[in-house]
């Protein structure tokens, strides 16, 4: 619950933004009504009195030497309780107590109103702005609203029902697609780390990196963005926090020379997994996206198989240029699974319900900042939780 607590917290811009839009919708055209008070609990029925123990007759005392033994207190008969005098008439006591008095004086349930609003075509199409606004698409927002009023069309609902309802479909949409990073017997297994500019590849694998080795697996990391000095010594920095081994080349050399290379150091070390860097590149530059693909076909000289994960890292910020992104590096590089990251800051979220729903590929984790614990496993039902504004 401890990266929950952030996760909500970090995202209470976008979750503030939601609630207040489904208030808002709610309070434009809905109508208030008494919330229905609590139900009262009945009294307890008073404990009924023991009946006095009858003396023995004198014939039933046994003759001869017997043991006196004093009664303790419990065994004592208590004396029935004088008959209740009716108080004078005109005293408070004199009259009966009114159901609910204690939540009448307490205020329960008085007064309190809560606004509902029938779920119409208005209302509907209101809600739809409201998730395309927080970066689920046009798509998503139809399916989801949709599957909201099914069976509840014509009804009066409150946000606060809106909310779970929007927190559940929100749910149902990405349980399928939670599923932790696949590991498997073959050694080194290959994990290549794609995506943009700047989406958080290097912290993602220094974090994961981290995560393995506290496993007990054997991790080695190569710097394939070859054509940036600063990419390779952050990287070597999250190697050293991490307790893991960088493989590096000097800086111009060919990125796919060097992932071929550590294949061979990785295997010879008896690593478990390699952890593979890529340069950033932009989805539209062919020239990048073809020096990706020799990459892969590089590897696979090595192994057939491999790379046997490849992780396509996202930047929440980016919101629905993540979906085209998805799609040009499924085409080049066969992803297998997302990471998201940079949910904190400015970061709607509902990009990621987006993905979700469209291309189905496993979320393996998400990010809410720098420090190393702050990747964890995606948790559909606490982040639709955090996203809504409810509580897990």
């Amino acid at each position: 619950m401890a990266f929950f607590g952030k996760l909500k917290e970090r995202l209470f811009r976008s979750s503030s933004k939601l609630e207040e839009g489904l208030y808002a919708i709610v309070e434009d055209g809905g109508e208030e009504e008494p919330l229905a008070p609590e139900p009262e609990q009945p009294s307890p029925e008073p404990a009924p009195e023991p009946e006095p123990q009858p003396k023995p007759a004198p014939a039933d005392i046994p003759s001869g030497p017997v043991e006196v033994r004093a009664e303790t207190p419990a065994e004592l008969p208590s004396a029935p309780n004088p008959a209740p005098t009716a108080p004078p008439p005109g005293t408070a006591a004199a009259s009966a107590p009114r159901p609910g008095l204690i939540g009448r004086l307490l205020g329960r349930g008085e007064g309190r109103t809560v606004t509902r609003r029938v779920l119409d075509d208005e209302m509907l199409e209101s809600l739809e702005e409201l998730l395309i606004t927080a970066d689920m698409g046009v798509d998503t927002a139809l399916r989801v609203t949709a599957n909201m009023a099914e069976g509840r069309y014509g009804k009066r609902l409150s946000a606060g029902e809106i909310k779970g309802l929007l927190s559940d479909e929100i749910t149902r949409i990405m349980e399928p697609v939670a599923k932790p990073l696949p590991l498997y017997a073959t050694k080194p297994q290959v994990v290549l780390v794609v995506g943009v500019n700047g989406s958080g590849k290097t912290t993602t694998i220094g974090k994961l990196a981290s995560q393995f080795r506290a496993a007990g697996k054997k991790v080695v990391i190569a710097a394939g963005d070859t054509f940036r000095a600063a990419a390779v010594e952050q990287l070597q920095v999250w190697g050293d926090r991490a307790g893991v081994p960088v493989m590096t080349a000097p800086e111009g050399s060919d990125p796919a020379s060097l992932a071929f290379d550590a294949m061979g150091r990785a295997e010879a070390k008896g690593a478990d997994l390699l952890m593979i860097d890529t340069a950033g590149r932009l989805q539209n530059r062919a020239d990048l996206m073809e020096e990706l693909a020799k990459i892969v076909r590089v590897i696979r000289k090595k192994d057939e198989t491999a790379p046997h994960n490849t992780l396509l890292v996202l930047d929440a910020t980016t919101g629905q240029n993540a979906l085209r992104q998805v799609e040009v590096f499924q085409k080049i590089s066969d992803v297998s699974g997302l990471v998201m990251t940079k949910l904190d800051g400015t970061a709607k979220g509902g990009v990621l319900v987006a993905l979700a729903d469209k291309f189905g590929l496993p979320i393996h984790a998400i990010g809410i900042g720098e420090q190393i614990d702050d990747l964890a496993p995606f948790d559909p039902e606490e982040f639709a939780a955090a996203l809504t504004g409810l509580e897990p």
